[in-house]
C-alpha cells in the first residue's frame, strides 16, 4: 500500500472539509494526515490529504472527490516529481550534563531550540518524514516529553501546479 499525498483545491466554504472526511469514512478509507489552508484566492482553499492504498483504491478516491461540489481540482503528488515537507515541534527533558548533546543533535539535524527553560527544549525541525522519524530514532525516548507533527504537505516541481 503506497502512501499517497493528495493535493486539492476547493472552495473555501463552511462544510467543505466536513465532505471529504464523510467521503472517506463512508468507504472506510483512512486519512493519515490532513492540513488545510487558504490560498492566495481568499475563495479557495487547499486541502492536502495523505494516505495509502493500491492504485485502484486511489483512483476510486480522486473519482469520488472530484465528483463533491466543493472540489475544484486536485492532484495526486505521487503521479509527478514534488517536494514534500513536515512540521515536528518536540518537547524533550534536560539536565545540565545533556543540554549539549540535545543541541548538537538539534543542529545535526538542522532543528531549531525554539523554547528554553530550566528543564525542557522545545525543538522545532522541518523535513521529509524520513528525517524527522530519524531525529526521534536518535534522541533518548526517555527524554521525549511529547511530540507534534503537521503530517506532510507538498508541492509539484516544475511548471506543473495546481491552480485554476
Amino acid at each position: 500500500m503506497m502512501r499517497h499525498i493528495i493535493s486539492i483545491l476547493m472552495e473555501n466554504e463552511s462544510g467543505a472539509l466536513s465532505r471529504v472526511a464523510g467521503l472517506f469514512s463512508a468507504r472506510g478509507y483512512n486519512i493519515e494526515s490532513l492540513t488545510v489552508a487558504p490560498t492566495e484566492d481568499p475563495s479557495l482553499s487547499r486541502m492536502t490529504l495523505v494516505t495509502r492504498g493500491n492504485d485502484e483504491i486511489i483512483e476510486q478516491i480522486t473519482k469520488q472527490l472530484n465528483k463533491l461540489i466543493d472540489v475544484v481540482k486536485l492532484i495526486d503528488l505521487a503521479d509527478s516529481f514534488h517536494i514534500e515537507r513536515e512540521l515536528l515541534m518536540i518537547k524533550v527533558k534536560t539536565t545540565p550534563e545533556m543540554r549539549d548533546e540535545i543541541r548538537s543533535m538539534a543542529d545535526i539535524f538542522r532543528g531549531k531550540i525554539i523554547d528554553v527553560t530550566p528543564t525542557t527544549y522545545i525543538i522545532e525541525m522541518t523535513g521529509p518524514s524520513e528525517k524527522l522519524d530519524a531525529f526521534i530514532a536518535a534522541i533518548d525516548p526517555e527524554s521525549i516529553i511529547e511530540a507534534v507533527r503537521s503530517g506532510p504537505t507538498g508541492i509539484s516541481r516544475g511548471e506543473l501546479g495546481l491552480h485554476l
